[in-house]
């Protein structure tokens, strides 16, 4: 391959049915400003900044019933009026010619009684109420975790409906696709890891029992809204929330392979955690074996800068690569990395208030440049 040829993160790319004309993916990042969990019509200024012709963009996590909720003003997409509220939103990404999937979740046990319906007990895999302390940046509101409430077998299936009606609600209110949440410690990882789940049923056990429910919802999707229009998204390294795996490569490897038998768009995973050496980010890099697993398009995620970026994606680590905080603070993020420009900082302390417009649509633009985000 020549020097001009070279794939960066500027190169267009197909995704499945989808022609993306580069490879900077906003992540999903929860923002709470969806009052009463529902959307707001500051979310169209939001994510319309952040849409470019053929980019990517993920929504943040959206519950998927009235028992997903755990954190304040987080929005969910499981009623009619919630539907409708997304619909303006997604118009005005696909307005600027974006693609836009919209992440479902479920928290399980990350919550406590006043997020749920008639102060009842979350629901999880377990009935062990998590060690490690609440997140404060996330939820000052909370100062520990309720116990919460093992499901029964004969519950779970209304948990994976959940799942699918999000998605039809989803498909209906004009997104591309959903990604599924499997990740970070909230209830499709709480079965996953065996530190999470202590069941004795057809759920608990080996790696193939634990992973039983989140493929079931996997499933429910993909009969749904049809594999092309489907991702997930897997941490199989991440210790978040009291959730660990002894051996994560395990895990992550079945998850891909059982995710190709149901021919799901794309897979998008995590990088363990960062280190410090030589006075800057080492990457670990450890997401190689899942990629060359993975059918579909594989989406890399975990601190990456531009360089680190157009490196990973240069070599086939990955195809596409998402942006959390970067994206957040600099809206017109693909035309800076572009013209090689300088980054906003983001302010951390701002990521999770309640304010319609700061630290949220306030971040600044590149002044005019006389060019078309449409040439990126």
């Amino acid at each position: 391959m020549g020097v001009h040829d070279e794939v960066s993160l500027l190169t267009p790319c197909n995704m499945g049915n989808f022609h993306l004309s580069h490879r900077i993916v906003l992540g999903p990042l929860t923002r709470s400003r969806s009052y009463g969990n529902t959307p707001q019509p500051h979310a169209i200024l939001y994510y319309s900044q952040r849409a470019t012709n053929g980019g990517l963009l993920i929504s943040e996590a959206t519950g998927v019933s009235n028992t997903a909720q755990g954190y304040p003003n987080t929005p969910g997409i499981w009623s009619k009026e919630q539907m409708e509220a997304w619909k303006p939103i997604v118009k005005a990404v696909h307005d600027k010619g974006g693609v836009f999937f919209c992440q479902i979740w479920h928290v399980g046990r990350v919550s406590t009684y006043d997020y749920q319906p008639n102060g009842e007990a979350p629901i999880s895999s377990t009935d062990r109420v998590i060690q490690v302390p609440p997140q404060t940046e996330l939820d000052v509101t909370v100062e520990s975790y309720s116990p919460p409430r093992r499901l029964t077998t004969i519950e779970i299936p209304q948990v994976v409906n959940d799942f699918r009606l999000a998605a039809r609600n989803a498909i209906e209110a004009g997104f591309d696709g959903v990604e599924i949440h499997g990740g970070h410690g909230y209830l499709l990882e709480q079965f996953m890891k065996e530190s999470a789940n202590d069941r004795t049923d057809k759920y608990g056990g080996g790696l193939e029992n634990r992973c039983r429910f989140p493929l079931e919802v996997v499933e429910a999707v993909v009969d749904e809204i049809g594999g092309d229009r489907v991702g997930m998204r897997l941490t199989p390294f991440e210790d978040f929330l009291d959730c660990y795996e002894s051996d994560p490569e395990a895990l992550g490897l079945h998850m891909v392979q059982s995710l190709n038998k149901f021919g799901i768009l794309y897979c998008h995973m995590i990088e363990p955690r960062m280190s410090m050496a030589e006075e800057r980010r080492q990457i670990p890099h450890r997401l190689r074996n899942m990629r060359e697993a993975f059918n579909g398009t594989f989406i890399a995620a975990g601190g990456y800068d531009r360089d680190e970026g157009n490196k990973c994606v240069r070599e086939g680590y990955t195809d596409l690569v998402s942006y959390g905080r970067l994206f957040l603070a600099n809206p017109d993020l693909p035309r800076r990395f572009q013209l090689k420009a300088q980054l906003n900082k983001y302010d951390r302390l701002t990521f999770y208030t309640s304010d319609p417009v700061v630290g949220y649509t306030d971040y600044p633009f590149l002044e005019d440049c006389n060019e078309s985000m449409n040439q990126v």
